[in-house]
């Protein structure tokens, strides 16, 4: 069992990236492959069952996990939206590659998968409850409670880029108005600066007075946002993830200053907020993860 290989799989809009792993989490080999448009389930796993043949050649792996960029069941087996992808409700997406592969497979959240990689080997390894938030095209959440990742009794806790934040702000995907996701993803930087998230890094690096401003805008919606995660959840610490968190140094000061502002002392004792460690590689080391667990469990 020592030597027993699985395959991690993060499904992105974008970006479909796979690893080959120890039980360490020791990666023996890796890929990234472009996302097949349009993104239906069967192009993608069209796409998957190839880029499984490239990274295990000598099929030595004994399971699969995979995130997708949306909730999945209860039960690990059924990726039941995904809304930045055309044509994902309720899409057996383990049965098809148990059955293509004869792997035993599970599925969870991208973002709970990058949750699971994080308190594995990354920024959340020294603690026992924190939340993670991926701030990318869209903006996910995983919640460690104890130590083991919260689902709800459905599967899809943790959307934590849905919660309200205006209630008049712009419409969101989820059905929502005003959702965080709507205030602090790689969408809403375009919307509102015509620029991208690493443009805006390196002006601020560079020490442009309007990138700084920006910056400190920024922090301040999202320290906004984290004030109620936090009274509901009281966690150690907040890990923030996904591609935006390249600029964490110019944003953290005015989440840590919004936090502080808006959430008592009592509920934010000793809180830790803290850049994710694994950057790209979270999801399919969390996802590779869950296929450990689920094996041994199978």
């Amino acid at each position: 069992m020592i030597n027993s290989q699985v395959i991690g799989i993060d499904v992105g809009g974008t970006a479909i990236k796979l690893g080959r792993f120890l039980p360490d989490g020791t990666c023996l080999q890796s890929l990234t492959v472009v996302t097949p448009q349009p993104s239906t389930p069967e192009a993608v796993l069209v796409v998957i069952l190839d880029a499984i043949a490239q990274v295990d050649p000598y099929n030595q792996a004994v399971a699969i996990g995979v995130g997708t960029p949306g909730p999945a069941d209860s039960t690990g087996r059924i990726a039941q939206i995904a809304i930045n992808l055309p044509g994902w409700h309720n899409v057996p997406l383990a049965d098809w590659l148990e059955a293509k592969t004869g792997k035993p497979t599970v599925i969870a959240n991208d973002a709970n998968c990058a949750g699971l990689g994080e308190a594995w080997l990354g920024s959340g390894r020294h603690f026992q409850n924190f939340i993670l938030l991926t701030l990318g095209t869209g903006v996910g959440g995983a919640i460690i409670l104890d130590g083991k990742l919260f689902v709800g009794h459905q599967g899809a806790a943790g959307e934590l880029g849905l919660i309200n934040f205006q209630p008049d702000g712009p419409m969101c995907k989820s059905g929502n108005q005003g959702s965080l996701e709507q205030y602090t993803s790689v969408t809403t930087i375009r919307r509102r600066t015509g620029k991208e998230p690493a443009e805006l890094g390196a002006l601020a690096e560079a020490g442009n007075t309007d990138a700084l401003l920006f910056w400190q805008e920024y922090g301040k919606d999202l320290g906004t946002g984290l004030a109620s995660l936090i009274y509901v959840l009281t966690p150690q610490a907040i890990i923030i993830g996904g591609g935006i968190s390249a600029s964490f140094e110019f944003f953290f000061p005015a989440v840590k200053a919004e936090i502080e502002k808006r959430v008592m002392l009592t509920s934010r004792l000793g809180l830790q907020i803290l850049p994710a460690e694994l950057g790209n590689s979270a999801g399919m080391l969390g996802a590779a993860k869950l296929a450990w667990e689920n094996y041994v469990r199978y």
